[in-house]
């Protein structure tokens, strides 16, 4: 016999359906059974087991000059070479331990075609070289941590002869300066951040600043007659497709 109490019982009096764990019919008030069964409340529950505590996680110590909460980022070990490049080459030029010529594109280049990759690293004006140098350093640093030194000296030096190589096509001379190589390497990053936040990727960059620097590299040629207005525009040229095809390759 099932141990499971009624679901009701009927109260002899008037015949109404009660519950079972009453004594009393609530209609009429007749007692039913003298008293209610026990209600199965199940098995004793088992105590809790109290909380396991669970250890924080543990960080590697720091590495040297490391900043807490920042990944550290790789030496932009090209970017500095190419600016210290120019600046030796610079004091070189001025102090006349080497000739101008044999780096600067001053005339037709006569059969001397390293020119075209090297007039970009002496300056004959301090205020010029300071401006084209600040955008090599700048963009030469996002440009390398992202494809690489090896790709980084490759848009430098393609621009710079790109952007020479328009200068003996129109004739123009001089050609000296960095103008064209910092177009280039502005150029080719922003044509990869422009491309990667059509991809859904915006890397919410301070674009008005970029946009000033580059109008500022395309005045150079009015402040000094060194920079060339025709480099400046050959290195912006290539410096786009050159960011066209890295950021093509690598998304």
């Amino acid at each position: 016999m099932s141990s499971e109490p009624d679901l009701f019982v009927v109260c002899k009096n008037c015949s109404s359906e009660v519950s079972p764990y009453v004594t009393e019919c609530p209609y009429c008030g007749q007692r039913v059974r003298k008293r209610a069964p026990k209600i199965d409340r199940g098995p004793p529950l088992e105590p809790e087991a109290p909380p396991r505590r669970v250890k924080p996680p543990s960080l590697p110590k720091l590495r040297r000059d490391e900043i807490p909460g920042i990944a550290p980022d790789t030496r932009p070990t090209a970017t500095i070479v190419l600016v210290a490049l120019s600046l030796l080459v610079t004091v070189a030029v001025s102090t006349a331990a080497v000739g101008a010529d044999d780096f600067a594109l001053l005339g037709p280049i006569d059969g001397e075609w390293w020119r075209l990759l090297t007039t970009a690293l002496p300056h004959e004006n301090m205020g010029y070289q300071f401006v084209a140098l600040v955008a090599v350093a700048l963009f030469g640093v996002h440009l390398e941590r992202r494809f690489g030194a090896v790709a980084l000296v490759v848009v430098f030096f393609v621009c710079a002869a790109a952007g020479a190589a328009v200068s003996v096509a129109a004739d123009l001379y001089p050609a000296i300066g960095a103008n064209g190589a910092a177009l280039g390497l502005l150029c080719a990053w922003l044509v990869d951040d422009r491309r990667a936040a059509r991809r859904g990727a915006d890397r919410e960059n301070d674009l008005l600043g970029v946009y000033v620097l580059g109008a500022l590299l395309a005045l150079l040629p009015l402040a000094t007659e060194y920079a060339s207005a025709a480099a400046g525009a050959g290195g912006a040229a290539a410096g786009a497709l050159m960011g066209l095809a890295l950021s093509t390759f690598r998304r």
